[in-house]
């Protein structure tokens, strides 16, 4: 399915949670790695975007090499490469859909 570039080089971007690794099988502990560089593992971080007015909470993935160690909630950052992707698929006989956010890195701010 096609991305579709976010721009938020007006938004205030925070943390809200910490990052954390990515799952693709919470039972089995087998992490989420980056299809480009599989000895990349994925982390989610939560994100407060707000712009315009309105604020809303993400949950960004993102590759463990594109942000710094100790990134806490509160910590103004800067998103690079924030792209959006919709998303089907069946659980237990039940369609689910829904958008994901992938960033290439996410910096603190000064």
């Amino acid at each position: 399915m096609p991305s579709f570039k976010i721009d938020v080089s007006t938004a205030i971007v925070f943390v809200a949670t910490a990052p954390e690794p990515k799952m693709v099988n919470k039972k089995t502990g087998e992490r989420a790695v980056d299809r480009d560089n599989p000895a990349v593992g994925l982390s989610t971080v939560g994100l407060l975007v707000s712009d315009e007015g309105e604020g809303n909470l993400y949950q960004v993935t993102v590759p463990e090499t594109g942000y710094p160690e100790g990134l806490t909630p509160g910590t103004p950052v800067k998103v690079i490469g924030l792209k959006a992707r919709d998303w089907e698929n069946e659980f237990n006989g039940q369609k689910r859909h829904g958008i994901s956010f992938r960033a290439v890195a996410i910096t603190a701010v000064a």
